[in-house]
C-alpha cells in the first residue's frame, strides 16, 4: 500500500471539529457550599435562574448557594385522618343516624358475627 493511504478511525472517537468561530453561551460561575464544609463552583447560563441548593460532589449533601438567600420553607399540609375525610363526606348527625341503624342490624342478629370462611368451602 501507499504512504499516503488514509487510515480509518472508529466512529465517535474524536472530533475532526474545532472550536473556531463558535461564540458559546454566557455563563456565570456559582459556589456552593455543603455542611462538612465541601465548596464546589457550578457554572450557569446567565438567563438560568439559580437554585438555592445543590447536592454536593463529593458527599452528596445538600450545599446551600454561597451569599445567597436561604432556601424557602415549603409549607406542610396537615395530615388528613380518616375521621377528617368522613366529616367532610357528613354531618355528625348523618354518622349518629347510620350508626343507630348498623347497631340495629347487629342486634336483630341480621349479621353473623361468628362467621367462619371454612364453612364455604364447596362439598366434593
Amino acid at each position: 500500500m501507499s504512504e499516503r493511504a488514509l487510515r480509518g478511525t472508529r466512529l465517535g472517537a474524536t472530533s475532526y471539529e474545532t472550536d473556531r468561530g463558535i461564540d458559546l453561551a454566557p455563563r456565570r460561575t456559582v459556589e456552593y457550599e455543603c455542611p462538612r464544609g465541601h465548596r464546589f463552583e457550578m457554572p450557569f447560563s446567565v438567563e438560568a435562574e439559580i437554585p438555592s441548593t445543590w447536592e454536593c460532589r463529593s458527599c452528596g449533601a445538600v450545599a446551600q448557594l454561597v451569599d445567597g438567600a436561604p432556601p424557602e420553607e415549603k409549607k406542610n399540609k396537615a395530615t388528613r385522618t380518616h375521621w377528617d375525610m368522613l366529616m367532610e363526606r357528613r354531618t355528625r348527625e348523618e354518622l349518629e343516624e347510620v350508626l343507630a341503624e348498623r347497631l340495629a342490624v347487629l342486634r336483630s342478629g341480621g349479621i353473623n358475627l361468628h362467621h367462619d370462611p371454612r364453612d364455604n368451602r364447596k362439598s366434593a
